[in-house]
């Protein structure tokens, strides 16, 4: 089969590879469309894979094609998206149903071969079905909102109550949209793209904030806080500002991954003191019942169209020939401007 083998940075590949074999308990999904993550830059463009040579690729649609002996649950012709994670399932985080936090965990992707490539095997479970309805390109996005679903869930979110969310990339615009379907009284979004913040808003966002000017959120002389502040950036600056925004006795998630050194002033982080709100993180998007209820409940709202995938979050899509230049893209600042998509079939 044909694959973007990583070599070392910014050596990337289009060759020829032995095609993968599924075992008893897995399934060979031919690839259809698989999203660049963030995770997957500093991989190919820096010095962040795990080892080499390396596909990578885990933000995954495909069609079975082959299953193993003992799969039960699945039949060539199946739809499916692709959960990467592979816990040892036998670890104290496990048995709790907590698969992300397994310290033995392997990834597809980037412990192992990962979807920038014709063909991958994944167990049966970690292979989730998805409606006919449901174009191939739209099943690539089930990882990012299953993210966006469990961040949330981090949190006792209560419907009717006032959220932030800062940030509107594909994290963002998701968990905008969770929000919306779990019964958010107020959402607020907070952006530096005047562009981005027009999708939010034409996909249910309340208001709209640039985050370059926040003096809309001292009207009058009063402060506007928010019962939950979601953080999907990542970045140092909106970090900071959850700090701000969260109310007394609120809760601050960070789903956001820092690539850079944070620090606080103690001005700064004695608002958590002062304020007394709850700040936690959330990493992944697995639970009970692996791969968990997130998978499941972004399978049944895609469907439903109660979250919805709209092209302009695409910026390109490439075929699985082209991937090193899709990856060059990414190193000039600000020239990527959605997510792109790798085409497996071209």
């Amino acid at each position: 089969m044909k694959a973007g083998v990583l070599y070392g940075k910014q050596n990337l590949v289009y060759e020829e590879v032995e095609q993968p074999v599924p075992g008893p308990d897995d399934v060979l999904v031919r690839v259809k469309y698989t999203g660049i993550c963030g995770s997957d830059i500093p991989r190919v463009n820096g010095d962040a894979a795990h080892y080499y040579p390396i596909i990578l690729g885990h933000e995954f649609s495909g069609e079975v094609v082959e299953t193993g002996e003992n799969v039960t649950t699945l039949q060539p012709g199946d739809r499916v998206a692709g959960a990467p994670l592979l816990p040892c399932m036998e670890c104290e985080q496990c048995q709790n149903g907590d698969y992300a936090l397994c310290p033995y965990y392997s990834f597809v992707g980037s412990r192992r071969s990962g979807s920038f490539a014709e063909y991958v095997v994944i167990p049966e479970k970690n292979a989730v079905k998805f409606d006919a309805s449901i174009p191939y390109w739209k099943g690539a996005f089930f990882e990012p909102i299953t993210v966006a679903l469990h961040g949330i869930r981090r949190l006792d979110f209560k419907p009717g109550a006032s959220v932030a969310v800062l940030g509107v990339g594909n994290i963002g615009f998701f968990t905008m949209q969770w929000l919306k379907v779990l019964g958010a009284g107020h959402i607020t979004v907070f952006d530096i793209s005047d562009e981005r913040l027009e999708l939010a808003k034409r996909f249910g966002a309340d208001e709209c904030i640039n985050t370059k000017v926040l003096d809309r959120l001292n009207e009058g002389g009063k402060e506007r806080r928010f019962d939950f502040v979601y953080e999907t950036a990542g970045n140092t600056a909106t970090i900071k500002l959850t700090f701000e925004l969260v109310k007394k006795k609120g809760a601050v998630c960070l789903i956001g991954t820092p690539t850079r050194e944070i620090t606080f002033s103690v001005d700064e982080w004695e608002k958590l003191n002062r304020k007394e709100f709850t700040l936690t993180g959330s990493w992944m998007s697995y639970s009970q019942d692996f791969p968990g209820e997130e998978w499941k409940e972004t399978a049944k709202h895609i469907r439903s169209g109660d979250i919805q995938i709209d092209e302009s979050l695409l910026f390109k899509i490439f075929p699985l020939s082209r991937i090193r230049e899709a990856f060059e893209l990414f190193r000039t600042p600000g020239a990527v401007k959605g997510k792109i998509l790798i085409d497996s079939g071209k």
